[in-house]
């Protein structure tokens, strides 16, 4: 029996190994795995070169747990090592084998997963014994064994095995238990090693006899050695590809499209993305992309890996260009995850741009879910917004889809302001706001659906795209304010006029909003009032709601512009009363406030003017005004009007103006 110290650079690594190495402990398992899967690889690349001439005989990789025992083994038929090995590669934590048998067995092997090193190391996460007994495929080995016990000593001495291959066995830590048990381990294997290369054996299929299950005699084999992405495409039938999504997602509803990556060069990258399904706009799940290297699970979070916006995708890439088990910001500054990056954008650009083409029906059909997908991309990426300009789809009000081009050349006759400005105009919802689009089409005015979360922050991006362009939402504004043909003359009215209709009109609309006031000529037969809010703060205040470093916008109060037709009868005979029920003491008022407000010079001959006289002259005005229009019931009844067409009457304003309504209806009838 021999005895040593393992060679470390520090006094005692074990506890770096357990606390800090990995993140998680249940890694460990994937690290022995794939050490198996190595050595088993390595034997195939021998006997595939002639240097190995032996049988290779049964190569599955076998998981054993012993709950009573407390123990986990992971046993294999690979190439073993010699007691030179055993010095070299677990004894020397950090070196790795891998390396130099791939430089010198690179023509025969595909893939060399693990670093046979401190991957093995990680077992002392989790154990405090490790026992290794090996033996190697070469001429006249022995049998090696190994016994640690989580400190620098070892022993090692002759092993038991009798056939090539190595066996591990962990001594688990009386908190870590939960590793040799059935459930858990294979829980484990199929997180981390259901697509591994190699077959990988845990127990015995069960079937159910006599009131419980028993083991049969057929190996229970957790993985696919040859899953779907790493084979021929040309191979792959339609069907093939959503039988293994929903593999990998049970219970979800079949994928819009896929894209089967496959390249060698300049880097390795193999396999399948899909387009879910988006029903909630809102809950959009990301981190649905599995990351294997070589056919080995590392990750599901690939932020870093690819750009932002594909992990809305779903689906596997794997490649052994990755670099695993690194910072966030090494990820970023990595030049192969960079071209990586670049050629899944690519991908995805040509997968959507060949349908367009190729399927524009189901293209279109499928626009609906697509959009929030390829509308992040383009905020998000530059790269692929150029491209995505190529088939982005703007659909309108009546259903019917356009590319940005072919929209723009419909719309440019009749949807140019007087000043050669194409205006585009949009509704995010088509009920709410009906009479809008109504409007607008009574103009012979096309009017696109923008009911995507993210459509404030993409119309934006579209004004910054279509030259000498701006989109407004219908409701923003009246229709020829909205696309202005010519200008048109607006009320002649005083400033002392002005100020009695902001007066009055406020006083009879909700609180908790600001509101600015102003007249318009809008025809005898256009609306007496019209509430609109402007597409600027409202498109920014939306902006601020889904994020987008604009807060300062979401915590200003809602404001809206309200615009009295004076050209209105109604409003005609509303200003009519207001006139006889208080029209002398206004003009009394007017009167005194003007020759208040006029400058004089005070005894040092510099202007001033007697501020608190005014103040209180206002204040009268404004009690006798806000009186008129407590008691009003046309102004009450035109303003419930317009509130009530924008959804803005709510509990007792509501109840108030149906009140209000029956006693004008009534009263009319009585006359």
């Amino acid at each position: 029996m021999k005895q040593g110290s393992i060679g470390v650079t520090t006094e005692n690594i074990f506890p770096v190994i357990k606390k800090f190495l990995y993140s998680d402990h249940e890694i460990f398992l994937r690290e022995l795995v794939a050490n198996a899967v190595d050595a088993t690889q390595k034997i195939k690349a021998l006997a595939d070169s002639g240097e190995f001439k032996g049988e290779l005989g049964d190569l599955t990789i076998r998981i054993e747990a012993d709950s009573e025992a407390k123990t986990l083994k992971i046993i294999d038929n690979g190439l073993g090592m010699t007691e030179e090995e055993v010095n070299k590669y677990i004894n020397q934590i950090a070196f790795s084998s891998a390396g130099e048998f791939l430089e010198k067995y690179k023509d025969q092997l595909s893939s060399i997963i693990g670093h046979f090193g401190l991957g093995f190391y990680s077992a002392f996460m989790v154990s405090k014994k490790v026992e290794i007994d090996t033996l190697s495929w070469k001429d006249g080995a022995e049998a090696v064994s190994w016994t640690c016990e989580g400190n620098p000593e070892y022993e090692m001495g002759k092993g038991t095995r009798t056939a090539r291959g190595t066996t591990i066995t962990l001594h688990l830590d009386d908190e870590e238990t939960e590793f040799a048990q059935r459930g858990k381990i294979e829980q484990l294997l199929k997180k981390y090693c259901k697509f591994m290369p190699v077959a990988i054996a845990f127990g015995k299929k069960q079937e159910w006899k006599d009131g419980k299950y028993v083991d049969t005699e057929e190996d229970n084999i957790i993985n696919d050695v040859e899953p779907l992405w790493t084979k021929n495409p040309k191979e792959i039938k339609e069907e093939d590809y959503i039988k293994f999504y929903n593999y990998l997602y049970p219970g979800s509803e079949e994928p819009l499209f896929y894209i089967h990556l496959n390249v060698d060069y300049p880097f390795h990258l193999t396999g399948i993305l899909y387009f879910p399904k988006i029903k909630d706009r809102i809950d959009v799940h990301t981190d649905k992309i599995q990351l294997y290297c070589n056919q080995m699970f590392v990750t599901d979070s690939v932020k870093n890996i690819v750009p932002e916006f594909l992990t809305l995708l779903h689906g596997v890439i794997d490649s052994p260009d990755i670099p695993l088990n690194v910072s966030r910001s090494y990820l970023q500054s990595d030049a192969n995850v960079k071209k990586i990056s670049g050629y899944i954008t690519k991908k995805v650009a040509d997968r959507l741009e060949e349908i367009f083409k190729n399927d524009r029906e189901q293209f279109e059909k499928k626009w609906d879910n697509l959009k929030l997908f390829i509308e992040y991309g383009m905020l998000t990426d530059e790269k692929f917004c150029e491209r995505a300009m190529k088939f982005f789809l703007l659909k309108n009000c009546d259903g019917k889809f356009f590319p940005v081009e072919d929209y723009t050349k419909a719309i440019e006759t009749m949807q140019k302001d007087k000043d050669g400005r194409l205006v585009y105009l949009y509704a995010t919802d088509r009920t709410e706001q009906y009479r809008h689009i109504e409007a607008a089409k009574n103009k012979g005015y096309d009017v696109l659906l923008m009911d995507c979360p993210l459509d404030p922050h993409f119309v934006s991006l579209l004004e910054n795209k279509l030259e000498n362009s701006n989109f407004a939402r219908v409701d923003s504004d009246i229709i020829d304010n909205l696309i202005r043909k010519e200008d048109r003359e607006k009320p002649q009215l005083s400033d002392s006029e002005t100020d009695e209709l902001n007066i009055i009109f406020n006083k009879v609309m909700p609180e908790g909003s600001h509101y600015i006031v102003g007249a318009d000529n809008l025809g005898e037969n256009g609306e007496p009032v019209v509430i609109t809010q402007s597409e600027f703060m409202r498109r920014y205040r939306d902006m601020a709601s889904i994020g987008g470093g604009m807060n300062f916008y979401g915590e200003l109060p809602e404001t809206y512009n309200i615009t009295v037709n004076v050209e209105n009868p109604l409003i005609k005979k509303m200003l009519e009363e207001k006139q006889d029920s208080c029209g002398e003491e206004l003009n009394d008022l007017s009167s005194k406030i003007s020759e208040a407000e006029k400058t004089r010079k005070d005894e040092n001959g510099e202007d001033t003017k007697d501020d608190d006289t005014v103040k209180e002259l206002r204040g009268r005005r404004k009690d006798i005004l806000e009186k008129f229009a407590e008691g009003n019931t046309l102004l009450h009844q035109v303003t419930g009007l317009a509130l009530l067409s924008n959804g803005m009457l709510k509990g007792k304003a509501l109840a108030d103006f149906i009140r209000n309504s029956y006693e004008v209806v009534g009263k009319a009838f009585t006359k």
